[in-house]
This record gives structure tokens, C-alpha cells and sequence, in this order.
């Protein structure tokens, strides 16, 4: 059975695309097939997995009805990718036909069986395309900064997913609140946390037991053409982040087992 999940959250510079990359990437390690689709018309979740963005069909022509969806997805060695452009950031003004909020859902109805995981990023926006997400998804993952700003962006999240729960799909979960670039030696991370929780208790979920520590790896994978998985598989971020695919991969796609070699470099150099 496919599940689709959507990394969200209206405020930009959270790590949205950071973590669609790492599950991506991380489910495909792990034998699932996966589709990443990449609803941002800044096009990063392609560029991050080492798509050549310009060349090829896009998300944007799928939803136009110009292009069908087999024909735009590309194949990478870290899973499927639908990419996007900056045409996309045309799609509320353009995009006003009936029932246009469930324009990625009937979209998806023909590939949907093919995958294990389909895994959407978002724009820094609540606009229709971040609604074709909510309503296509069974699960969403906000990712927050550990700072306040990041944190009014989820409580802002709340009437938009209540709206599309009570008038699209109200099936739609919130899986958890991801804390990225966190430091536990830092009051503010102790206390925003605090915050985290009684936000996530008023949606009906929890914070990711796991906290994405900062690291250089995060941010110069993407220049690479990586997730930090790939990049840098034994820093202290990507083992973080081998935490939250545990959580979505479940008992389908367990973790592979680390050799001697990988278990001693995770252990005393991370």
C-alpha cells in the first residue's frame, strides 16, 4: 500500500527540502520505491538529488494537462523525482478550474501503485499547491528550526490543515513536528521544544524523538548532488535523519545493517 507523506511548513529556510531529500534517498536505501515530487517552483528537491533542473517535463506541465505524469518523472539512483520550475509559481493564478484542489491526486491515481513511498515538498506558502498536497497525502512532517519564528509557522499551519481535513480528506494525519538544526546545550532549544510539544498536542501528534543536530554535510551535500545520507552517510545529521526514516519506513524497509567499519567510524567520530 502507498504512502504518501508531505513535508511542509509555510515558513522558508526550515529544511523541507533537506528532509524530502533525506527520505527519498534514505527509503531508497532501504529497498522501497519511491517518487519524491517536488511542488516548490524553486525546482531544490531535483537539484538536491542531482537533476539537471531546465531539461524535461515538470510538475508544473502534469498539473497543466500538457504533459502525462510518466513522461515527466525521472529516474535518479536515489529514487524517482517529478520535478519543478519556476513556471510553477504561476499555478494560483492559472490553476482555477473546478475541483483544483484535487488536481495532484487525480494526477497520481496512475502511478500510485508503482510506489512504496511517494514523498511531496512544499513551497514556503499556504497557496493551492501546498492544498493539492494536503489533500493527495495520508501523513505530513512539519519541520521547525529550533528558534520562535518557526514555530508561529506551524500554529499558522493548523487552520489550513483543519480546513482540508474537514472539506477534502479527512483521513489526513500530522505524523510529527521534526526539530532541525537543533543544539541541546542552548536554552532557547530546550524551551522552543517545550513550545514544539503543546503545538503538536493541539494537532494531534507528537515531536519526532529525533532531532536534527547541525552539520557542515547538510548543507554541502546539495551542491553535491546528495542528500546528507549519501554525502556524508556517518555524520551525526544523517544518522538523525536514519531515525526519522526508521519512524516512516516502519517494519517494511528495516535500516541495512552497518558493517564493523561503519559502526566504529559512527561511534567514536560522530
Amino acid at each position: 500500500m502507498t504512502q504518501i507523506i508531505t513535508v511542509t511548513n509555510q515558513k522558508g529556510g526550515v529544511g523541507k527540502t533537506t528532509t524530502a531529500a533525506a527520505l527519498v534517498s534514505g527509503l531508497q536505501q532501504r529497498g522501497a520505491k519511491v517518487l519524491g515530487i517536488d511542488l516548490d517552483p524553486q525546482g531544490n528537491l531535483g537539484f538536491n538529488l542531482g537533476l539537471d533542473i531546465g531539461s524535461g517535463s515538470t510538475v508544473y506541465d502534469v498539473l497543466q494537462g500538457s504533459c502525462p505524469i510518466e513522461q515527466a518523472i525521472q529516474s535518479t539512483e536515489y529514487g524517482d523525482i517529478l520535478p519543478s520550475d519556476i513556471m510553477l509559481s504561476a499555478a494560483d493564478v492559472e490553476f482555477t478550474m473546478p475541483r483544483r484542489e484535487f488536481l495532484l491526486t487525480d494526477k497520481l491515481s496512475g502511478v500510485r501503485s508503482q510506489y512504496d513511498f511517494i514523498i511531496i515538498d512544499t513551497p514556503p506558502a499556504l497557496n493551492i499547491l501546498t492544498v493539492n498536497a494536503y489533500v493527495a497525502s495520508d501523513g505530513l512532517i512539519v519541520p521547525m528550526e529550533a528558534e520562535v519564528l518557526s514555530l508561529v509557522g506551524i500554529t499558522q499551519l493548523q487552520e489550513t490543515i483543519e480546513t482540508v481535513r474537514s472539506t477534502y480528506n479527512p483521513h489526513l494525519k500530522v505524523l510529527g513536528i521534526l526539530v532541525n538544526k537543533f543544539n541541546g546545550r542552548l536554552t532557547l532549544s530546550k524551551d522552543i521544544l517545550e513550545l514544539a510539544q503543546e503545538v503538536a498536542g493541539q494537532l494531534g501528534s507528537q515531536v519526532f524523538q529525533a532531532k536534527i543536530h547541525r552539520g557542515v554535510g547538510v548543507a554541502m551535500a546539495p551542491a553535491h548532488g546528495q542528500s546528507v545520507l549519501t554525502y556524508q552517510p556517518d555524520s551525526r545529521p544523517a544518522q538523525d535523519f536514519q531515525e526519522i526514516v526508521d519512524a516512516v519506513a516502519g517494519e517494511r524497509f528495516p535500516r541495512p545493517k552497518q558493517s564493523f567499519k561503519q559502526k566504529y567510524i559512527s561511534k567514536f567520530f560522530n
